[in-house]
């Protein structure tokens, strides 16, 4: 019976040890390699607004690996880089980076991220390479560790690297505006820009054309806005002339607008240098100012007003016209002036009635110039007054009149008799 329990026990712990045990692949040594390079083009030119991106790539692999019969099995690898980070510096360049760093996740091996930085070159970048600092931080698996039977230890390390990314900053056309001179700009009407610009970059342009742009909402709205100049060499200078409207809305003060040259570089390609902002003045509406007048009560009379241009732009072929109301009437109420320089004057004459029964007083009426601007363009003054002052009528008085009567007979009768002394002396 001793036997027969102690053989039962032996067969048991016999089977135990025939039965199999799984077996887990185990990955040690090996860590994340960690790369960086540009997509896309990294040529650009001075004050562009650029987008940079670029591609980080992990290209860790495992350098040893082997069967470990009895351990807890685990998707975690070594040469995965968890939690990637990504950060674009400007370092010494002359680069504006816009963007904060910038998660990427997890790369395993042989994995790859793109990211896009925007960027300005600033406008006064020079022609050359230059290089960005990328830094890349992330964590990794460093080793592992099985602490009981179901139990395992892992043990990460963080890592930064930087890598240099570099751009190349291309020749251009850099204008700079040396001289700005309006001519007639004023509110409400056109006239015209000078400029006077100097190539200041590195470039050679050809087939040049100078451009101004409307900035913004800029009351000023250029008519012609391309001028062709040809050849444009670094170090040269041209002028360019241009039609410009002012909005009726502007005031007298400058006002931005924007100056682009668009050439062939070097390569044969059609580009635009950046855009220089230059303030443009402009004078006030042309405004006028009349004389005062002054009629008598029931009469009809030929009244001079005198307009004075009091604008700083000369006003062509200028027309006056004067609104006559109760108890005013006008058979002809307008009159031509001519062209008003500023400061000027011109006389126009107007025949007004006035009503018997006007009250005696001072009235103002509305008047207002048409005139014709330097390009030719209709226009009218804003509406100003005309001051009119109302006097009394003479009284009448019978033994004035008498008196008048006989002075006009004793008038007659010594013409009469100086008239015949005259003929008997000849006789």
């Amino acid at each position: 019976m001793k036997y027969a329990g102690a053989l039962i026990g032996f067969h048991v712990l016999l089977l135990c040890c025939c039965m199999p045990v799984m077996a887990v692949t185990t990955y040690l040594g090996g860590s994340p390699e960690m790369s960086a390079v540009i997509a896309g083009t990294n040529e650009f030119t001075a004050g562009q607004d650029a987008i940079i991106r670029l591609t980080v790539q992990n290209s860790g692999v495992g350098n040893l690996q082997f069967l470990l019969k009895g351990t807890i099995a685990t998707d975690e690898l070594p040469t995965t880089a968890k939690g990637v980070n990504v950060g674009l510096s400007a370092g010494d360049a002359p680069v504006i980076i816009k963007n904060h760093p910038q998660v990427v996740g997890d790369l395993k091996s042989q994995g790859m991220a793109t990211v896009g930085f925007t960027a300005k070159i600033t406008a006064d970048a020079t022609e050359g390479e230059y290089q960005l600092p990328l830094t890349v931080r992330y964590t990794y698996l460093a080793s592992s560790e099985q602490a009981g039977m179901d139990t395992i230890q892992f043990n990460y390390q963080q890592k930064t690297e930087t890598f240099p990314i570099t751009i190349k900053i291309k020749p251009q056309v850099k204008i700079e505006v040396l001289e700005t001179v309006a001519e007639n700009l004023n509110v409400g009407s056109e006239g015209y820009l000078n400029l006077k610009i100097k190539n200041t970059g590195f470039e050679d342009g050809k087939k040049a054309s100078v451009k101004i742009i409307r900035n913004g909402a800029s009351p000023l709205i250029p008519t012609d806005n391309s001028v062709f100049i040809g050849d444009f060499p670094r170090g040269g200078t041209i002028t360019s002339r241009y039609r410009i409207s002012v909005s009726s809305e502007a005031e007298k003060q400058a006002y931005p607008v924007d100056v682009v040259v668009t050439y062939l570089n070097r390569d044969g390609d059609t580009v635009s240098s950046a855009a220089e902002t230059v303030g443009v003045p402009v004078g006030g509406k042309i405004t006028f100012t009349s004389s005062p007048v002054q009629v008598v009560q029931g009469s009809e009379e030929v009244v001079q007003v005198v307009y004075m241009n009091s604008g700083t732009t000369t006003a062509f072929n200028a027309q006056a016209r004067l609104s006559a109301v109760k108890p005013f009437m006008s058979s002809d109420d307008t009159a031509y002036l001519g062209d008003l320089n500023p400061g000027e004057t011109a006389t126009a004459r107007y025949r007004i009635r006035v009503d018997d029964t006007a009250p005696v007083k001072r009235y103002s009426l509305d008047t207002e110039v048409r005139y014709r601007d330097v390009l030719d363009n209709s226009l009218i003054s804003d509406s100003f007054d005309v001051q009119v002052e109302v006097l009394q009528k003479p009284a009448f008085n019978g033994s004035m009149l008498i008196l008048a009567v006989f002075g006009v007979i004793a008038l007659t009768g010594a013409g009469a008799g100086y008239y015949l002394l005259v003929v008997r002396k000849k006789k």
